[in-house]
């Protein structure tokens, strides 16, 4: 009749350390059931697994070419060769290049071609394969893929478990009032990014429907039903929501307070506030939790870009490049790389997007498209062309030098970008570019950006400096530091977080290099390498009307006192440049930073981008 779960601070680590303490404290394990949340879904990237995408095979010319990647700066980034099969012998799996392989022992199948969807498996043969049971694919010609926004259903944009709170609020319940903040974490200076979209893509008009009400109510009969118990009928609130359809016109009667997006609050404030503004609806404020606590990834990759541009400014004044910052060139020393290395589209839309506060410089389209489609930003970042692997490998070995000559000359003004780093980086800085071609390079109308993408940091940005140097040669900036001339430059791209880029900053400048020399290159850890305990980011109840009565609430754990939430209504204020949360109603409405941008179903504040990278700039 009775068990327990543990979702606090669980990983695969934790869980495993857990149960073998139980197992030796005379424990059977399934007393207790775990729970798991970033750690099971955010605290992993690409690098968890080390997965790459690379060209093994060309045809060119009417020849098929070999193709391979293999930098002497790291032999594990060493790329497989030619055609490819995938084969296994009994329990052992063998990847076979070079066009050795058998067809017929191919375990790689044909799943789309030219537009059309040739395998289609069902969930239930995917779990049996990961169960390392034998299962063939289910073959079909589909012409059409998913059609409409399928996730798009606020009914179901929500934690499983909500879906049954409506029943376990005290008697007499009206009034829910919530809060979100950051309650600590990595950076003490937070910028707020992410709730105008969040608001426009899910909240904003007529959101609720008799098909939406429908849909969830489906879903919900099957999955919190059980074997033996069934399913209890009065769990899904039909009934709410059907009363916000027909009452509201499917309008969400809730108010949100903001602090204006871009601005900069010290962690531990209140950030926004959401309540209800219909006394049926007390369940709906936490209800709309799991979506708007997403808030805290655009936030989080805002927030730790703008600290990554307040490290290069700093790096660029004390080796005498301020030139740089006064002309603008600062915001294209950190660019994202991070496409890729995100879970989904919509992650690097909007995390793309808080890089942009602080920066011009993305290979994230989709960010883009966010700025312009929620903050009407028509041209919110900018990129250069630039080669990729594949691009120079192509070519050959003994080709590389054509391949560097041909990027030359496909581009010949502006800034363009080579990666250099396929064969041998060494050679192509002191041989390719910096002998060969230092003259097209020299006498071009712009600037070349060398981009290593391998080696051991910080020594291989400085290595390449000096390569580049000795050909190249170097001014001196009013520091006494060394500066490349404005023909070429570095890009490093490869291993790049806050705390490479500033030790790779700190060691440029120890050897007497000049900041302006290098531009980053940021991916996984730009949009992927964080979660929301970066900033201890928490939404918490902190008001309710019961009876007709306020009700000042507080979690105040004995366990944990760092996780003590906030109390009463609160205002966030500002006096002498000090941010203060005033709590349990005692604050002055008058002085509260933060406005109502939500009410009933409609957007009152629209925030254009420029602003909020105004705000964002206060303390650079």
């Amino acid at each position: 009749c009775i068990r327990v779960i543990q979702g606090d601070g669980i990983d695969i680590k934790s869980l495993e350390m857990i149960l073998n303490a139980m197992k030796a404290a005379g424990w059977a394990a399934d007393n207790l059931a775990f729970g798991s949340g970033g750690a099971l879904l955010q605290k992993l990237h690409r690098d968890t697994q080390k997965c790459a995408f690379k060209c093994s095979y060309a045809r060119i010319g009417g020849q098929n070419v070999d193709v391979v990647k293999d930098p002497i700066t790291d032999p594990g980034k060493k790329s497989k060769k030619g055609r490819l099969t995938l084969e296994k012998n009994g329990s052992t799996w063998t990847t076979v290049v070079e066009g050795r392989g058998n067809p017929g022992n191919d375990q790689l199948v044909e799943v789309f071609r030219d537009g059309v969807l040739l395998v289609d498996d069902s969930f239930a043969k995917i779990r049996a394969r990961a169960d390392e049971k034998e299962e063939p694919v289910t073959k079909v010609q589909k012409t059409v893929g998913i059609t409409g926004d399928v996730f798009n259903n606020i009914v179901m944009l929500t934690d499983s478990y909500k879906v049954t709170h409506h029943l376990q609020y005290p008697p007499g319940t009206t009034k829910i009032y919530s809060y979100f903040e950051s309650r600590g974490g990595a950076y003490e200076e937070v910028c707020f990014f992410g709730l105008q979209y969040f608001l426009k893509r899910y909240l904003v008009g007529s959101v609720v429907s008799k098909p939406k009400i429908d849909a969830a109510e489906a879903y919900i009969k099957i999955h919190l039903s059980h074997p033996v118990f069934g399913f209890d009928e009065k769990i899904f609130n039909r009934k709410g929501w059907e009363s916000i359809m027909t009452k509201h016109g499917g309008k969400l009667p809730i108010c949100i307070k903001a602090v204006p997006e871009g601005t900069i609050v010290p962690y531990k404030n209140v950030l926004f506030t959401m309540e209800n503004t219909d006394d049926d609806c007390y369940w709906l404020t936490n209800y709309l939790e799991s979506l708007l606590v997403q808030i805290w990834y655009p936030t989080t990759v805002c927030t730790q870009s703008r600290e990554q541009k307040r490290i290069i400014m700093r790096y660029l004044k004390s080796t005498g490049c301020e030139s740089v910052i006064e002309g603008g060139g600062h915001l294209f020393k950190l660019h994202d790389f991070g496409f890729r290395g995100v879970s989904s589209v919509e992650s690097a839309a909007i995390g793309g997007c808080g890089h942009l506060v602080n920066f011009l410089g993305t290979d994230t389209i989709a960010a883009l498209v966010c700025a312009r489609e929620c903050y009407g930003e028509s041209y919110a970042g900018f990129s250069i062309p630039a080669s990729e692997h594949s691009t120079m490998t192509s070519w050959g070995r003994e080709g590389e030098l054509d391949a560097m000559r041909n990027m030359l000359e496909q581009y010949p003004k502006g800034l363009v970008a080579c990666v250099s780093d396929s064969y041998d980086i060494f050679k192509a800085c002191s041989q390719y570019w910096g002998t060969d071609l230092r003259a097209m390079i020299e006498q071009r109308d712009g600037c070349l950006v060398v981009r290593p993408d391998s080696g051991e940091l910080p020594k291989i940005v400085l290595d390449v400096l000096d390569k580049l140097a000795e050909k190249f040669g170097t001014s001196k900036t009013s520091t006494g530091h060394k500066l490349l001339p404005p023909c070429i430059r570095v890009i490093q791209g490869d291993g790049i977080d806050i705390k490479s880029l500033e030790m790779i900053l700190n060691a440029m400048k120890a050897a007497g290099w000049a900041a302006d020399n290098l531009a980053f290159g940021s991916g996984g850890a730009l949009l992927q390498k964080l979660h929301r305990d970066t900033q201890k980011c928490a939404f918490k109840c902190s008001y309710a009307v019961v009876n007709g009565q306020g009700v000042d609430v507080v979690k105040d754990p004995i366990t944990d006192p760092g996780k003590k939430s906030k109390k009463g209504r609160l205002t966030l204020e500002c006096e002498g440049g000090v941010w203060t949360t005033v709590t349990e109603g005692k604050g002055a409405a008058s002085k509260d930073k933060m406005q109502t941008v939500f009410r009933n179903g409609e957007l009152l504040i629209e925030d254009k981008f420029a602003a909020i990278r105004e705000r964002s700039n206060v303390g650079l």
